[in-house]
This record gives C-alpha cells, structure tokens and sequence, in this order.
C-alpha cells in the first residue's frame, strides 16, 4: 500500500498513530446529522436544505462543506417528477375584481386575508397545500391538503379560518383566478360568510405576492423537522 501511495512506511505508521483533530471530529458529527436529515427526505434532499435545517441545529456551515461531506457518504439526491401548475384561469366562472390593488398593508387583523394553492413534497408523495393567510400578522389561519386540487381543498382551508378567526361582515378575501376560488361552491360559502372576494389581474403573480413568498418560506419547516 504505501509503494501504491508513494509513500515511506515510517511516515504511514506515523500518520495512522496521530490523534485526530478537531475538524475532522466536527465532520464525523455532521455526516451524521446530514445522513439523519437527508433520510427524511423520500427522495434525499440538496445542500440548501440539509444547510438550513443544520442552523435550526445551531450548526453554521457552508453549503460547499455540506457538499464534500455528502459526496463522502455517498449521498445522491434524486430528482424529483415535474408537477402539474396549480391555477388554472381557463374557465367559465365569473371573476371578481382586483379590489386589493397590491394594498398589502392593513391597520388591523381580520380586515383582508389572501390565500393561495400551491405544493409540497411530503412523505406521502407530492400534495397540494391550500393556505389562508391573515394580510395583518402574515400567519396562516387556515390550510388544507389533499392529491386532489378541487374546490373542497379551497373551502375546507377557509372554514378553518372562519373556525379560528369568527371574522367580521365586510372581510376582504383575495386570490388569484383559479377555478376553485372562482366556483359556485367557493362563491357561496363567501356569501354565507359576508366575505368580499377579490381576484389578481390576469397574468399578474404579484397581485397575489404574498401567500406565496410566505408559503415557500416554510418549505425548509415542512421538510424535516429536527
């Protein structure tokens, strides 16, 4: 071996005898961390995640040591299938007017939520994730999942919402114009509620900024939880 190495015997014996230092200690304990949360994930995961999960930890380390690391442990992620578009404008159903404008600031809860659907990758495969976010405090007061992307998923966020909040008559709700929202079925509960809907303009994502910048900020929380 030490011919294959090129290297002298005496300075083999003395490398197998020296004690290990204290990054190559700080390694071994993150490849275990990284294998733990890398398994979590059905299809692994990449170094932005498994670094982001790692400062929950309190653990400060870069994406490029994180990648060594893996590649020492043999750790690939697979790529995961392309998923479907969650909106859907193409349809016959009456849409309400942009009465938000891109107003994203409001004086108090319970004056203006906004909602979106979009998707995540969960254990059970990929799942599509209804929100309902209160515009004042940003949290999200109602969500619902399911593989199917129907009115029900829509509807069952925003009962949750209504449980949790007892909103006033006048509430302003905004999406985007997706079939769901724009049902008879999601139009109705609106109307049963006194809720006010509105809808961004065609083609327009960023009348409906928020909920989405908001929900992919939790993909890192959904992903692996320590």
């Amino acid at each position: 071996m030490c011919e294959l190495l090129g290297v002298s015997t005496s300075a083999y014996y003395d490398w197998c005898g020296r004690s290990r230092t204290a990054r190559e200690n700080e390694d071994e304990i993150l490849t275990v961390l990284i294998r733990k949360i890398f398994n979590h994930q059905r299809n692994g995961c990449g170094t932005r995640t498994i670094k982001k999960a790692l400062s929950r930890l309190l653990y400060r380390v870069s994406r490029r040591r994180i990648g060594r690391l893996m590649n020492e442990a043999r750790l690939v992620c697979k790529t995961r299938k392309k998923f479907k578009a969650t909106t859907n404008s193409k349809h016959q159903y009456p849409v309400a007017p942009n009465l938000l404008c891109r107003n994203f600031t409001v004086e108090k809860p319970n004056q203006v939520w906004v909602g979106d659907i979009t998707y995540i990758w969960t254990a059970e495969g990929w799942l599509y994730l209804a929100t309902v976010i209160d515009l004042f405090s940003r949290r999200i007061i109602g969500w619902s999942m399911n593989k199917r992307m129907t009115v029900d998923l829509v509807n069952e966020a925003m009962l949750m919402a209504i449980w949790n909040r007892k909103p006033p008559k006048g509430l302003l709700w905004h999406t985007d114009r997706g079939s769901q929202y724009a049902s008879g079925d999601h139009r109705a509960l609106l109307k049963e509620h006194y809720i006010v809907q509105s809808m961004s303009r065609k083609g327009d994502c960023w009348d409906n900024g928020v909920p989405r910048r908001h929900v992919k900020d939790l993909y890192p929380s959904c992903s692996y939880a320590a």
